[in-house]
């Protein structure tokens, strides 16, 4: 239990650590182009190598992790916001309410998160917008869901009903009562969710749906390493690297998460 919270809060917090730094300082600017020296392997001057345009893969590599955690973080927050809005409202008021709202919620997530991706490069054009909607309206049903069967589990314990007898409204018992013990629940899905976020935005990025060149993102450096990635693996091994890593910190960041939030283990 506690290797798999620090191992995890390891990973995630150098990946953050690199995503931040790139903000203030790269070894080179990312986007500079050096023809006279295209998929130079790793040496002192260039840690990473550079690309098939001469760009450094590290410097690429330190900018190119802000759209996915861009992704991560608006995905969940919205996700995590109107899911939880949502499957509350469905599992403590229950009736002709909760029919509505999961149906909408089972139609919402039935829908492949590349479609949704498509849909909203039809409405917006390719680009970081589209992604965070999509991954955005992805986020929503999972965490409408996974409230829901919360409400339904908590509304008919004892402290609840003892609330409910002495005459507390239903915002009081919802906040005061319910959301609180929902929590920890939600933020072991909060941190899974940001993972797949981070995944799903470099898997839309490598179709060619989300950031557009000449920016980065580690799935769009994938995409561009793909052609050459015979000749010069380093150019795809390290993306590839950087997007393993993240979600895999994330993961195990909220298996620590559940093993500690969670009273029966």
């Amino acid at each position: 239990m506690q290797k798999s919270w620090l191992k995890g809060s390891l990973l995630v917090a150098v990946m953050v650590l690199i995503t931040v730094a790139g903000f203030f300082y790269t070894p080179y600017p990312p986007n500079q182009m050096n023809i006279q020296r295209p998929l130079e392997p790793p040496d002192s001057e260039h840690l990473l190598g550079t690309d098939n345009f001469g760009r450094d893969i590290f410097s690429r590599i330190m900018v190119g992790g802000r759209p996915a955690f861009e992704a991560g973080m608006i995905a969940v927050l919205l996700g995590l916001t109107l899911g939880t809005i949502w499957g509350a409202a469905a599992g403590y008021f229950r009736g002709w309410l909760e029919e509505i709202l999961m149906r909408m919620a089972d139609g919402l997530y039935s829908l492949p998160s590349v479609l949704m991706a498509l849909l909203a490069v039809t409405l917006l054009g390719p680009g970081q917008a589209s992604i965070l909607v999509a991954v955005s309206l992805a986020n929503i049903p999972i965490f409408a869901r996974l409230t829901r069967s919360l409400f339904l589990s908590l509304r008919e314990r004892e402290y609840v009903l003892a609330a409910r007898a002495i005459g507390s409204s239903d915002s009081r018992i919802i906040f005061r009562h319910i959301l609180p013990n929902c929590l920890s629940t939600l933020l072991v899905q909060a941190s899974i969710s940001f993972a797949a976020a981070v995944l799903a935005e470099a898997s839309l990025s490598y179709l060619g749906l989300g950031t557009q060149p000449p920016d980065a993102s580690w799935g769009r450096m994938l995409k561009e390493a793909q052609g050459f990635a015979g000749l010069a693996p380093w150019a795809a091994i390290f993306p590839g690297l950087a997007i393993a890593l993240t979600v895999l910190g994330f993961n195990r960041l909220g298996d620590g998460l559940r093993d500690r939030l969670d009273p029966k283990l």
